[in-house]
């Protein structure tokens, strides 16, 4: 009687550890996977930096996702030549495995249109684009086009914001100049 008691023990012991090695096997899965999503995040947020960075390419019209280090670039820019430099921009982030480009070059007849558009066809441009980006909160964002130059008011986060939402102003065609008169909330 006393061996099947110790053998009951026994058994209850192996249960106990076996349910808390499955566990643990499941929080580290979970764990790698929350990992991964932050590692990815933190890609495209390196990426959308350097595309910024770069004089060359108006980054304000490129989104960038992250999935598994794989980089995927969409969007418009203004020629093959800016192409192929954010994709070599990309390339160079640390943590890109690779970089799948679905950028598209933008015709010519965009810009005069844009000409006899006016500064509110420039004003409601920003808009729009301020409210797709991710780091700019655009409804605490004023702006107001008069002969191409641009005013920003309001109030934002932090000063990273702000200088966001002036490249992304700077960036759009017809803009001759941008007062950033964005306010940092302390």
């Amino acid at each position: 009687m006393a061996s099947s008691s110790a053998f009951a023990e026994n058994s209850a012991v192996e249960s106990t550890k076996s349910t808390a090695d499955s566990a643990g096997q499941k929080i580290d899965s979970s764990m790698n996977k929350v990992g991964n999503f932050m590692d990815d995040s933190a890609i495209t947020a390196k990426v959308k930096a350097a595309l910024v960075d770069d004089e060359q390419i108006k980054s304000t019209d490129i989104s960038v996702k992250t999935e598994k280090s794989v980089v995927t670039l969409s969007g418009f820019v203004e020629s093959q030549a800016q192409a192929e430099e954010a994709v070599k921009i990309a390339k160079g982030v640390e943590g890109v495995s690779s970089v799948s480009d679905k950028l598209h070059v933008r015709d010519g007849k965009d810009k005069s249109v844009k000409g006899y558009a006016g500064d509110a066809a420039t004003t409601s441009e920003i808009k729009a684009k301020l409210l797709a980006d991710d780091i700019v909160p655009s409804r605490n964002v004023k702006v107001e086009t008069t002969d191409g130059v641009v005013q920003l008011s309001g109030h934002v986060e932090s000063e990273k914001q702000s200088q966001r939402a002036e490249s992304i102003a700077k960036a759009v065609d017809g803009v001759k100049s941008v007062k950033n008169d964005l306010k940092v909330k302390s």
